[in-house]
């Protein structure tokens, strides 16, 4: 899904298990504040349970890297985002494209799983390495789905349910985890690489990838981070009751980025003409 409104434009990448309706709202907002958004859908994902164990994280990050590509032939300027493992995604492209990715926003980032909702067996799980066998656990959905507000959290669950099983996951094929971690470990080796500005949105009580995550991230990141901690909403930052501060700070993060990339783009002339004089200057007689 995209939406063509701008020369700067913001890609925003969706969840392990999700679809682009998960931050479509932040998606319609950046639409309404004249800017490009698009929101790719990542292999395996809005279909069969078979169709997304049939992926890896490589497949997913070509979705995504696919993304960028297409948006980047139309804007000069690129904010990248995502939430949960589309964050983590977000990294890969700013590490991967830094000529391309001007800066990044994340939304809920999950390296690892350290939640109150994630299953007991977790620990026994990090020491398989095996899909075959990693795919003989399965991950419950978190029993609020990552939603504090239950008026939204009973909407969208109707909503989801409305649409078949398909659209209603109970669970996460383990070896879709694995895939997870194995992205998760790859884009770690790279963040000291990532020099862009970084804007984390993170739940303090996200019951999914604990604040841990954006705390490490904060640490171990290249460049200039703003970490944004909320309170009152859980794991779906984007959708739950602080949605319109994950909006309103999105948006004053990309306004920032595109305004001082403009201001440097409008100097470049100016200097240029300065270098130019001072070649041509007058020689005493």
């Amino acid at each position: 899904m995209g939406s063509k409104s701008g020369r700067v434009g913001v890609l925003l990448i969706h969840g392990l298990c999700g679809s682009p309706s998960e931050i479509r709202f932040v998606a319609n907002g950046l639409t309404r504040n004249g800017y490009t958004v698009l929101t790719p859908h990542l292999a395996g994902h809005g279909g069969t349970e078979a169709d997304l164990m049939a992926t890896t994280w490589q497949d997913w990050y070509a979705s995504a890297e696919k993304g960028l590509e297409e948006l980047s032939a139309t804007c000069e300027t690129v904010i990248v985002g995502g939430l949960s493992t589309g964050a983590v995604l977000s990294l890969m492209l700013a590490a991967r494209h830094p000529d391309k990715v001007h800066a990044v926003a994340l939304y809920s980032p999950t390296l690892w799983l350290s939640g109150r909702q994630i299953p007991w067996y977790l620990p026994l799980f990090r020491m398989i390495d095996s899909k075959w066998v990693a795919n003989m656990f399965r991950f419950p959905v978190p029993i609020h789905v990552g939603i504090k507000d239950k008026r939204i959290r009973d909407f969208i669950t109707s909503a989801m349910a409305s649409e078949g099983s398909k659209m209603a996951p109970s669970s996460t094929p383990g070896g879709a985890v694995l895939e997870r971690r194995r992205l998760a470990k790859e884009v770690m080796k790279d963040l000291g690489s990532i020099t862009q500005p970084v804007l984390i949105l993170h739940a303090r009580e996200d019951d999914y990838a604990g604040l841990d995550n954006a705390a490490y991230l904060q640490r171990e990141l290249g460049g200039p981070v703003d970490l944004v901690v909320l309170e009152d909403s859980y794991h779906m930052v984007t959708v739950d009751r602080q949605r319109h501060v994950v909006l309103d700070r999105t948006t004053a993060f990309v306004s920032r980025i595109a305004g001082s990339i403009a201001d440097t783009i409008r100097t470049k002339p100016a200097v240029a003409q300065l270098r130019g004089a001072g070649s041509f200057a007058p020689v005493a007689a």
